[in-house]
């Protein structure tokens, strides 16, 4: 299993450093001169000189890339233009309200889809099945940010049950976790029940109920671990997108996570925050991928060899 997962980081290095690059060039895409928008319309031509003088901007593209890779090898993503602290300082605060989320809605969507496609596969072709995967249909069909406003008119605005912004209390984080797990425990639910149906008819779970198994040890015991291998896969993503921010609820709720705060970086036009947030998203997934692989790995071990 180690040398498996060294070989999978080692596979990693030339995608982190491909991304290094696409970060660094956003700034040089962006339409405009970054230092004119950063010292304002009525600054000089010398004031926009020396910005650019600061930020290094006036080297050649190879120069500012090898400045941009040196300091995030010391662990810096450089200063926000904004609040003129460290980028990676700003993330730092706003993550912790972020994987709390993303923690919450993995979790939540990945027991009741895997739930509701146990039920859907040992109920093939009887109500259970067309009940739960009429209700993964429906979460498949209704967007995510129509269920978070929807969400806020009746539980908050209507019967005040439970508060429309902020991360304050634990209920606070009823209507986004709510609103971010539906969409994903749909997914989950339907490819449960395809992989489940898929499972259950191997000769090994014949050889299990022969042997007088119970039908519930021969599903969660041996049925399951098999069928959870593509599962895996929608955990990983999703667990990957979250982390770096889920920015359209995070933005509706009003939740101080990393998602709002990339969406505030691009409107002040903050160019150092929205690369760190970028670069988060980038080895966010890549971490998960990672994850997944090695989750693979455990559940299916021909896997690691091949």
């Amino acid at each position: 299993m180690g040398r498996y997962v060294l070989r999978r980081l080692v596979l990693a290095l030339p995608v982190l450093l491909g991304v290094s690059v696409a970060v660094f060039l956003m700034i040089e895409l962006v339409p405009g001169d970054p230092a004119t928008v950063l010292a304002g319309d009525t600054a000089s031509a010398d004031q926009v000189e020396r910005i650019r003088h600061e930020l290094g901007l006036d080297q050649p593209l190879p120069v500012q890339y090898l400045r941009f890779l040196e300091r995030l090898a010391h662990g810096s993503l450089g200063e926000s233009t904004r609040t003129h602290r460290e980028v990676l300082l700003e993330i730092a605060e706003r993550f912790p309200y972020t994987l709390a989320l993303a923690l919450g809605a993995v979790t939540l969507s990945t027991v009741v889809g895997v739930g509701l496609g146990i039920l859907a596969a040992i109920n093939r072709g009887r109500a259970g099945d067309h009940v739960t995967m009429g209700i993964a249909i429906v979460g498949l069909s209704v967007p995510t940010f129509l269920l978070a406003i929807v969400g806020i008119i009746v539980f908050s605005l209507a019967l005040h049950w439970l508060p429309v912004t902020g991360a304050r209390t634990w209920q606070s984080y009823i209507l986004p976790i709510v609103a971010l797990s539906l969409h994903s425990a749909a997914v989950k639910a339907r490819i449960t029940r395809s992989s489940m149906l898929e499972v259950l008819g191997q000769e090994y779970l014949r050889t299990a109920r022969a042997k007088g198994l119970r039908e519930r040890l021969v599903i969660l015991r041996h049925a399951l671990k098999n069928a959870l291998i593509p599962v895996t896969t929608i955990v990983g993503l999703q667990f990957g997108a979250l982390l770096g921010g889920a920015f359209i609820i995070e933005n509706i709720f009003g939740w101080p996570g990393v998602g709002r705060l990339a969406v505030q970086a691009i409107f002040n036009r903050d160019f150092p925050l929205v690369q760190g947030t970028v670069l988060l998203v980038a080895v966010a997934y890549l971490l998960s991928n990672l994850v997944v692989d090695v989750l693979y790995a455990w559940l299916d071990p021909r896997i690691r060899y091949g």
